[in-house]
């Protein structure tokens, strides 16, 4: 008889790095798009704060959509406390560079774009590797 394995994404703390670490990837991958569009296209710095408010949303988004759509459940809690874990880094590398944490609306930024990537990844059609 095969022994029933459970999967890694049982386990709450393995899955929210995993998912904060793909999060991660998409900020960088989005900032570095947005600052080049910025650089060569634009050819101006009057649009670096949305687009890092941007590529800081689209990070906690995807975190939170890897969350739900291999854990399958909380879709709303899991996102907010993903966004909220990734805001917890970005006030922490933010203090270590800067010197100074990042401000509320940071924080409700990666919260609501954390809550809708939850909720999609949650109600998004299940993985065929799951299966």
């Amino acid at each position: 008889m095969r022994r029933h394995r459970q999967s890694p994404w049982a386990d709450p703390i393995f899955s929210l790095a995993a998912a904060m670490l793909c999060g991660c990837g998409a900020a960088l991958i989005s900032a570095a798009g947005l600052s080049a569009l910025s650089y060569f296209v634009l050819r101006s710095t009057q649009f670096i704060g949305v687009f890092a408010s941007a590529s800081a949303a689209a990070g906690a988004f995807t975190a939170a959509y890897i969350l739900g759509r291999y854990r399958r459940r909380f879709g709303l809690l899991s996102g907010i406390a993903c966004g909220a874990a990734l805001f917890a880094v970005l006030s922490a590398v933010g203090l270590f560079v800067v010197g100074a944490p990042a401000g509320i609306q940071k924080l409700l930024l990666f919260a609501a774009a954390g809550a809708v990537g939850g909720v999609m990844g949650v109600n998004s059609k299940r993985p065929k590797a799951l299966m």
